[in-house]
């Protein structure tokens, strides 16, 4: 009996669904409006739930922002967020006292560790045209002897991330971009040094695959041992995984020890791939905390609550930058990248 490429398949719900040692993923997709003087939205914002604002009316969310959308400061503790910019920027803060503005392909890579605030605003700084902005937010868990590291901040610069481009033999052309993870010859930047995924033996991959219209390319079997691999197909009407359609807006678990070809319909078509070997420690998370057990949950908020995790160093809970700040990044140590 042949043993089925795809194990299960759902539809994406909210926030989408992952596996260890992936704890959350969610896909913000706004098509906000010109900017005004403030950098937030040139458009009235009666009937939004300001500060819980997640409705998408007229196509856009202020989150928990007042005047610029996005997330003022807040804790996580004992995981890692990585965001992938596709459109808009991000201006970052934090109780470290790094910060920085990213974006239109920019990946960052936090450490939340022992305890971490920042802050995640998105500047509409287009006065005169939209600011669509667009990104993937995933959480990676941490094991046991890492959930109290120190905090740590790196950014991946678009122009450094490593890409496999493939043409089909119909001249179709899958473009792959490794933020983690290695794939042919294409290898991810090297994440935080107490990331599971710095681990030898994790597998851990985080890709985003674009495919023109009637592409087809083949996705490579995993090469680590108890591997598991989730695909989300979020963009795109059509789509087969190793035969078998796939419907618009899936999560599709595929069996990380084999290969699977996708071929995709008569347009654009966007999946996002994350896999890794489970970490397979118990999960207690409450909110921005996610430890081990309840009481390391109850000491976190004892914790913040105590140190604020190093306090807040900015004038605001919202800081943005300039509008005419460029893509940055400035580290608890001083030291300065600028695209």
């Amino acid at each position: 009996m042949t043993t089925p490429t795809i194990l299960s398949m759902q539809p994406l719900g909210f926030p989408w669904q992952t596996l260890d040692p992936f704890l959350f993923c969610v896909h913000h997709n706004d098509a906000y409006p010109q900017g005004n003087a403030a950098m937030g939205p040139a458009a009235s914002l009666a009937g939004r739930n300001i500060g819980q604002d997640f409705a998408g009316k007229d196509g856009w969310s202020m989150y928990h922002g007042d005047t610029i959308p996005g997330f003022p400061s807040h804790p996580h503790r004992g995981f890692e967020t990585v965001t992938i910019t596709r459109q808009g920027l991000i201006d970052h803060s934090d109780s470290l006292g790094a910060t920085a503005r990213f974006g239109v392909g920019d990946v960052q890579w936090l450490t939340a560790g022992k305890g971490i605030v920042h802050c995640e605003m998105f500047p509409l700084v287009h006065t005169d045209q939209p600011n669509p902005a667009e990104l993937f937010q995933i959480w990676l868990n941490l094991p046991a002897r890492s959930k109290m590291v120190q905090p740590h901040f790196t950014m991946f610069w678009h122009e450094d991330i490593a890409h496999v481009n493939a043409v089909d033999t119909n001249g179709k052309a899958t473009d792959v971009a490794c933020v983690a993870g290695s794939l042919g010859n294409a290898r991810g930047l090297p994440p935080p040094p107490d990331s599971w995924a710095s681990q030898p033996d994790a597998d851990l991959a985080i890709w985003t695959i674009k495919m023109q219209p009637g592409a087809r390319w083949t996705l490579p079997a995993a090469t680590g041992q108890g591997t598991r691999r989730m695909l989300y197909f979020f963009k795109g009407s059509a789509l087969t995984i190793a035969g078998q359609a796939v419907p618009p807006a899936s999560a599709v678990e595929l069996r990380a020890g084999a290969d699977a070809e996708l071929v995709c319909g008569n347009d654009l078509t966007e999946v996002l791939v994350l896999q890794g070997r489970p970490i397979g420690e118990p999960v207690a998370q409450y909110g921005p905390f996610v430890m081990n057990t309840q009481a390391e949950i109850q000491q976190a908020f004892l914790d913040y609550r105590r140190t604020e995790f190093g306090g807040w160093p900015w004038p605001a809970s919202d800081p943005v930058h300039p509008r005419e700040q460029g893509r940055f990044a400035k580290h608890a140590d001083g030291r300065v990248e600028a695209r």
